[in-house]
């Protein structure tokens, strides 16, 4: 009997220890991680460090935004322009809510959980906040909704439709997600997209993010044929509107990957481009591989202008909605 306590005692002893092992071996790895995230924002090259803007004007924004429980991805992104867009009468609305159905790696926007019901009100929430900000160009973003019938389309026209009533001088320009989901998803992604176009945005933007090695560790859910499929289709649609997609530098990819996706874009006429850099919102994120200087953004953006695109907005903290209005 008093073997068999020993032994039991002994492994009880041996179990425990493994345990502790484990935990100082993860909280080691938490701390590794923890450290490096650190050294990273310790070491944000100067060119990434702004002002955020008049505190007065982002108050004004906050202050309407919340108390009409609406959401702008300037906020929940966190983006280092919103100053600066407020000053200038923009500013990007998040529509249906402000949960994913994705996970992309990239993006501090909340995901995991399931998504919020369509706040019947929206529409006009964002009309009256366009009205008291006195907005003159408004683009409009969601989150992906892959849980809805029609990914979101029919949201879109109908806010754009409710901020025109009251506000016909304001331009809207909308960035969409791919609206890839359901049944015969190609058909039905068309569809979706026709449904947008028909209500005649100011610009139609979707954004590529990365290049198309990197999609698939970056974009969860996504891939860049059918986001190229998007923005082919606006144009088959209605060539007058202009469009539009975006890129996020400092993922891994190559200079020559860059013009690649470039020219992808232009070989389907797409108008306008921004590229910006990638920053790391938080542990749970990618890593930024690359800081591209000032430098290199400005040859990229002269690289950009050379294959044709109309407006080209290349520079560290250029967002994708950056200087839209223009």
């Amino acid at each position: 009997m008093r073997g068999i306590k020993k032994f039991l005692t002994a492994k009880i002893c041996l179990i425990a220890i493994a345990k502790t092992k484990i935990i100082m071996t993860e909280t080691k790895s938490f701390q590794t991680a923890k450290s490096q995230f650190a050294r990273e924002n310790l070491s944000l090259p100067s060119w990434l460090k702004r002002s955020i803007g008049k505190a007065s004007e982002i108050s004004t924004v906050q202050k309407i935004i919340k108390k009409r429980g609406i959401h702008t991805i300037c906020e929940e992104g966190r983006c280092p322009n919103r100053g600066e867009c407020y000053a200038n009468k923009t500013a990007t609305f998040l529509l249906m809510g402000q949960t994913c159905t994705r996970a992309c790696a990239f993006c501090q926007v909340e995901k995991g959980q399931a998504p919020m019901a369509l706040d019947p009100k929206e529409p006009h929430k964002v009309a009256e906040a366009v009205s008291l900000l006195g907005l003159r160009y408004v683009v409009l973003t969601s989150v992906a909704r892959d849980d809805l019938a029609d990914g979101g389309a029919g949201w879109f026209v109908k806010v754009m439709f409710t901020v025109r009533e009251s506000n016909p001088d304001t331009q809207i320009e909308v960035l969409t997600p791919d609206f890839w989901s359901g049944k015969k998803k190609e058909v039905a992604q068309k569809s979706r997209v026709a449904t947008v176009v028909a209500a005649n945005p100011t610009c139609y933007n979707h954004n590529l993010e990365t290049v198309k090695r990197l999609q698939a560790p970056v974009r969860r859910g996504a891939k860049y044929d059918r986001s190229l499929r998007v923005l082919q289709w606006v144009k088959e649609l209605n060539p007058t509107i202009p469009t539009k997609s975006g890129l996020m530098l400092g993922l891994g990819e190559t200079k020559e990957e860059i013009i690649t996706t470039m020219k992808d874009l232009r070989a389907i006429a797409v108008d306008r481009l921004t590229m910006g850099q990638y920053m790391r919102p938080s542990l749970a994120h990618l890593p930024v591989a690359k800081y591209w200087t000032p430098g290199e953004f400005t040859e990229l953006g002269e690289i950009a202008r050379s294959l044709g695109f109309s407006h080209v907005r290349s520079a560290p903290l250029v967002r994708s909605s950056y200087h839209a209005g223009e």
